[in-house]
Order: C-alpha cells, then structure tokens, then sequence
C-alpha cells in the first residue's frame, strides 16, 4: 500500500463517501454522526463537518437529514457507471470532437476538458478528443454548443492509439495494488478508506473494449472486489448503525 495515493479518513470523508454510497443519497444526521463515530470520529465533528459542507454546496439539510447536491449527484453517477461495463457491442468505430466553437472564454474551455473527461474522451491533440464508441450516455449541453462529432476509424492498429491516449499500464498497476490492498484489509475503517479510494479509481477507467486491453486487464476483478466490499458494508451499517 506504499505506492498508493490513499487520502486520509476525515469527517468529511467519512459523510461523503457514505452518501456517494448509498441510493437515494439521503441520510438522517443521526445516522451520519454514528457512521462517524464508528471510525473514532466524534459527533461535534462530524456535525461541524456538515455545516461546511452545506456551506460549500456539498449537501443540502431538510428535516434532519443531508442529501447531496446536483453537482455531486453527477459524480455519484458517473462512481455507478464506472462500476458497470459498457452493453454496446464495439463494431470498431471511434466517436471524434471536434471543437468548432471559436472565441471560447476560459471558463467555458475549462467546463468543456471536465465534460470531456467525464464522457472518458481523451484528447489526441488541442481540439481533437476521441474514443471508442462502444458507451452510451447523453452529452452535456457544454459539449455539444462546442464540438462537432464525427464517427470514423483509425488506418493504424486502434490498440497501439488507445495506448498513446490512456496510460492503460499505469491505471492497471494501480488497480492491482487497490485490490491486493483492500483484500487483505481486515479493519472497517482501513477497508472503507481503500474502497473509497477504489471508487476514485474506477472513474478512472476509460472503459475500453475487451480488444484494447493489454493481457490480464485488471478491472473486472477490482470492480468485483468493490462489490463484495459494498455488500459488507451495507450489512456494516444494518448491524451497528440503522437500528
């Protein structure tokens, strides 16, 4: 676990991974404050945690219970798809943008990268992103007032050019110690952190077909690992917290 980028258990950890977790992502106070305090966090923290996240727009309290904003809904989402993979049936064809908007402000190039990185595009050169076109989901508004979208093939070998756009050798690596992390884990609060930090890395995955994937691609094997945790943790959380 040496070489892995864990970040540490905090409040604000602990409420929002919780929330990310479950469906709707709606939970009483109460019980947010005794997830808490099973990982050693007191209440007052936790409660002052909330307070700032409602600050921050995080979560959003109504009755006694915080539920997550539209901006990180969008994130639970894209944690729930990178879970999943892809159903279309890959016939070899790549989905190319285009950017075609001109005069663009800062702000809205800066919204275009984070929307094209959240459709698991990558960019090819300035203003030419792609990928396979084996996902179907919508595309953001910001997408598409500033591309323009092409279906095309590569001339070249489409393994070798998925390789020159994701680093497939370094998110395989990664994944294999999350997985060897987290299964040998044996305390909750250390499982948690590490399924966290799997959760991140999953929406990392840019979601190739089979044929594009070196040997021995990891990711199934780390998404069921998830799973398995995810059960655990419901069963967790019935047992020593929604009494």
């Amino acid at each position: 676990m040496d070489n892995l980028e864990i970040r540490p258990l905090t409040a604000r950890s602990v409420v929002l991974s919780t929330l990310l977790g479950v469906h709707p992502p709606r939970l009483p106070a109460r019980v947010l404050v005794r997830v808490g305090d099973l990982f050693g966090i007191a209440e007052g923290t936790v409660r002052v945690a909330l307070s700032r996240m409602v600050a921050a727009g995080d979560v959003v309290q109504s009755g006694g219970a915080y539920a997550l904003t539209e901006r990180l809904l969008e994130r639970q989402a894209r944690q729930d798809e990178s879970r999943l993979l892809p159903a279309v049936p890959w016939d070899g064809d790549w989905e190319i943008a285009v950017i075609t908007a001109e005069r663009r402000p800062a702000a809205d190039r800066a919204e275009l990268r984070r929307a094209m990185s959240a459709l698991r595009l990558a960019e090819l050169r300035e203003g030419t992103w792609l990928r396979p076109a084996n996902l179907a989901r919508a595309r953001p508004d910001a997408v598409v007032r500033q591309c323009t979208f092409l279906t095309g093939r590569p001339e070249g070998d489409p393994a070798a050019l998925a390789a020159a756009l994701w680093d497939l050798d370094g998110w395989a690596a990664t994944a294999r110690g999350l997985d060897a992390a987290l299964a040998g884990a044996a305390a909750m609060a250390e499982r948690f952190t590490l399924a966290a930090a799997v959760l991140r890395h999953l929406v990392l995955d840019p979601l190739l077909p089979p044929a594009l994937l070196p040997p021995g691609w990891p990711g199934t094997g780390l998404r069921d690992r998830y799973a398995d945790f995810e059960s655990e943790f419901a069963r967790f959380l019935s047992d020593h917290v929604l009494l």
